[in-house]
């Protein structure tokens, strides 16, 4: 560190007419005499910064910013209100429909409950249920007409088409015959006497077999009973005849032409 040289002089000054006289002293090293000012109180030792103070513009900007957020706080209480009103109100609306409805159910349920006291149950006993079995076994046939079971029967001699056959069947409230048993086949061939009769059986169009055509009866029920027939696949549109010598229907084209004696059944 290098060493400092100090000169000492003293001078007079006149200060309003008074002479004075002072000291001054002249350092070689800057960093000495600040040093020295420090430890003497100099110039720098009373040196203050300056304190900065927020200006109003901060001041506005932040009002501004309490003013908005109290704004929106305002319309979101005013909104939830509203919405509270609504939801009440609607609430009050049905619960009363709820209770309107359940008082109607109530005058319902005892509008029900008067009605079943005031009506008298049917009694069904077993005398009535064998009655009504009997009135079936024993039904009776027109005249003219043949009893099998529990149906009426009846041959026609004229000869006619197939589908001319079934609408004199249903003038008379019957239809063409459907024979479902063994026993019914051989009701039937004694009563065509060996001529050959139009019976209910056709063909209908089933696109899901691989002929495309399947055997059904006049009521739309499906061949079931083959005890007393061979039952070919059809191919076409056709309709059944009672029967050949074997007592097996034969069958012809639906719009061929043909004509035969029938039997209805009712």
């Amino acid at each position: 560190m290098s060493s400092e040289k100090k000169v000492r002089f003293n001078r007079r000054v006149k200060n309003n007419g008074e002479k004075r006289e002072t000291e001054e002293h002249i350092y070689d090293n800057a960093e000495y005499l600040d040093d020295v000012q420090v430890r003497e109180g100099g110039p720098h030792t009373n040196h203050q910064l300056p304190v900065q103070r927020p200006s109003s513009k901060s001041f506005r900007g932040a009002a501004l910013c309490l003013g908005v957020l109290c704004l929106l706080m305002t319309a979101g209480i005013i909104i939830l209100f509203t919405l509270y009103v609504f939801v009440t109100a609607e609430k009050e609306q049905l619960q009363n429909r709820f209770n309107n409805l359940n008082n109607s159910y109530s005058e319902l349920q005892t509008d029900m409950k008067q009605l079943k006291d005031q009506t008298p149950e049917p009694t069904i006993n077993r005398t009535q249920h064998e009655e009504k079995k009997l009135n079936i076994t024993t039904k009776e046939c027109s005249e003219g007409w043949t009893k099998f079971g529990c149906s009426c029967y009846r041959k026609y001699t004229e000869k006619k088409t197939w589908s001319q056959s079934r609408a004199d069947c249903e003038e008379n409230r019957s239809d063409l015959v459907m024979i479902n048993s063994k026993e019914e086949q051989e009701f039937v061939t004694n009563m065509i006497q060996n001529e050959e009769s139009w019976i209910g059986l056709r063909t209908v169009e089933d696109k899901k077999l691989s002929t495309g055509y399947k055997w059904e009866w006049v009521d739309n029920s499906s061949l079931s009973e083959t005890s007393w027939t061979e039952s070919p696949s059809p191919t076409d549109l056709y309709v059944a005849s009672c029967c050949d010598q074997r007592g097996s229907f034969k069958y012809y084209r639906y719009n061929g032409g043909d004509v035969r004696a029938w039997i209805c059944e009712k």
